[in-house]
């Protein structure tokens, strides 16, 4: 019988996990029918994510990220809100040339501000916000050509296409993440947030 825990100790590696402060920098929300999205000051969030949010809902299709299910399965919804970082967004208008990139362009919900390296954190941190809000990380949130184009019209870029395709190199590992409602409520603009990073195994 495989003995499953034979491994060498330097195949696993574990990381301790970390709590860190965050606030709120920003809140926005989507039409049921349109990517991008425009700024509130509050969010009440259900267990669908963002009521009338074109990400809400409980399951949501599968598209291009998901290759191993037909394009347009139904599967559950970890992608209900879309969090990104301020600091982020401005390294990667830098490397595209251009002056900003705003949240609304990329259809961001969350701009949070205060957690280093927003993109990179790992799956299963959650993040506590002061009013009860609880939300859980899924996944990176891989840059895309459908936000590229949005920014390439924005900012009135001669050869949008180009731009297009120049947003997924230069937004690799700086788009944000995606996450899930685990406790409803209430989000207020501005709100502090309690950043619990979890124990991480390095599977080899």
């Amino acid at each position: 019988m495989l003995d499953l825990f034979g491994r060498q100790d330097d195949e696993i590696e574990i990381l301790p996990g970390r709590k860190l402060q965050a606030r709120v920098d920003g809140l926005f929300v989507a039409a049921s029918d349109h990517f991008e999205t425009r700024a509130t000051s509050a969010l009440d969030l259900t267990f669908d994510g963002i009521p009338g949010d074109v990400h809400g809902g409980k399951t949501r299709r599968s598209g291009g990220r998901e290759p191993w299910y037909p394009r347009g399965t139904e599967i559950r919804n970890e992608r209900q809100l879309s969090i990104i970082a301020a600091d982020e967004l401005a390294i990667v208008a830098e490397r595209m040339g251009i002056a900003e990139i705003k949240p609304e362009w990329i259809g961001a919900n969350m701009v949070i501000a205060g957690v280093p390296r927003l993109s990179m954190l790992p799956a299963g941190t959650m993040l506590f916000l002061k009013g009860g809000v609880t939300l859980k990380v899924d996944a990176q949130n891989g840059p895309c050509r459908i936000a590229g184009r949005s920014v390439a019209e924005h900012v009135g870029m001669a050869d949008v296409e180009a731009g297009a395709l120049a947003f997924p190199k230069a937004a690799k590992r700086l788009r944000g993440v995606v996450g899930w409602v685990e406790k409803p409520g209430r989000i207020e603009d501005g709100e502090e947030i309690s950043v619990r990073v979890l124990e991480q195994w390095i599977y080899r």
